[in-house]
């Protein structure tokens, strides 16, 4: 027996792991008062079925009002506007994440195995990017277009796929990048690198500028796209109290926030500013390492970046790790990363 666990412990301890963690001391989190007090908002929720898949991290509305989610599987499920009749729209053959439509009616996707994708109103796949400066794609993650049609596109990781998102939020370097494709350009350029799990995007209403969120930073930073400031980033927002994820502008007033669950003092306090824990952590298995815990979190931002809106759901039944947020007639749309539908909120 104490073999066995001398075994164990050197294991633990000296085997080699895939991670190579850097140090940070987090801010201490915001508690849930105030702007962030706790609240029942989201009970409500309705879930709308999608099928035998799992995990619709993203969904988009077209023209039409018919909404659309992709599972892990690489189907993107389309239903009619009053939440029924799921079917199957498209298959990407990867694992698409972020939805949306261009001017034209197709749908861009940001597929996290095989790039930047546009379905057409019949279905068919366009690759519209594999690559760009040089470093194929590793795992694509989410998009917004601009008002000139430019795509603006996040990659998580430029070391891990997906798969292994985990990987890279427990090493936190920074892996990640933002990216666009103009409509004249034939292959995207990198605006912004060096970000830590870099994910959702939005594009402000007047074009000036674009938000993306840095996941294992707890922050959303500003990239401006006009001038005086054209080219420089800031920090829009700091210190959440959620992993921020999925982002997006409802084209008038506010920014819908996806905190995909609330931050874990484990995390914060003893995993994040000590390495050589996270190699520990990397080396056990999966079912013993931090877990995202069930909640329902989503806030909303003004032009400036101020809290305005505050929605959450505790509850064991919660629509839970919400991924991402669209507002369409009044009415929000979540996608997730826990649940098999996409969930469904009015707005009063």
């Amino acid at each position: 027996m104490g073999l066995i666990i001398a075994i164990g412990l050197a294991y633990l301890l000296f085997a080699p792991v895939p991670i190579n963690p850097g140090a940070w001391n987090p801010p201490v989190a915001p508690t849930l008062t105030g702007q962030y007090q706790q609240n029942t908002r989201l009970a409500p929720v309705e879930k709308l079925t999608l099928g035998d898949g799992h995990k619709p991290e993203d969904v988009a509305l077209d023209a039409d009002g018919k909404i659309y989610g992709g599972f892990e599987d690489g189907r993107i499920m389309v239903l009619q506007p009053d939440g029924t009749q799921p079917r199957v729209f498209a298959n990407t053959g990867g694992r698409p994440l972020g939805l949306i439509f261009d001017r034209s009616g197709n749908l861009v996707v940001a597929d996290a195995v095989k790039g930047l994708l546009s379905v057409n109103k019949t279905g068919e796949i366009k690759v519209l990017a594999e690559e760009a400066d040089g470093v194929r794609f590793t795992s694509l993650n989410d998009l917004d277009i601009g008002a000139d049609g430019t795509i603006y596109f996040t990659e998580a990781s430029q070391r891990y796929p997906m798969s292994q998102f985990t990987e890279d939020l427990l090493e936190h370097q920074p892996n990640g990048r933002l990216l666009a494709l103009s409509p004249q350009a034939q292959k995207p350029r990198t605006l912004l690198e060096d970000l830590y799990f870099a994910n959702g995007v939005a594009v402000s209403p007047d074009q000036s500028f674009l938000l993306v969120a840095e996941t294992g930073k707890y922050r959303i930073r500003r990239v401006w796209l006009k001038e005086p400031k054209m080219g420089q980033n800031d920090i829009f927002i700091e210190n959440l109290p959620g992993f921020p994820d999925g982002i997006s502008s409802n084209g008038r007033d506010k920014f819908w926030l996806a905190l995909v669950t609330p931050r874990q003092a484990l995390f914060d306090r003893i995993l994040l500013p000590y390495p050589f824990l996270r190699k520990i952590v990397i080396r056990l298995p999966k079912f013993l390492q931090p877990a995202p815990q069930r909640y329902s979190f989503v806030i909303a931002l003004d032009q400036n970046g101020r809290v305005i809106e505050n929605l959450q759901n505790n509850s064991p039944d919660c629509y839970a790790e919400i991924a991402n947020v669209v507002e369409h007639n009044n009415t929000l749309y979540f996608g997730s990363i826990a649940e098999d539908t996409i969930g469904r909120f009015a707005l009063r």
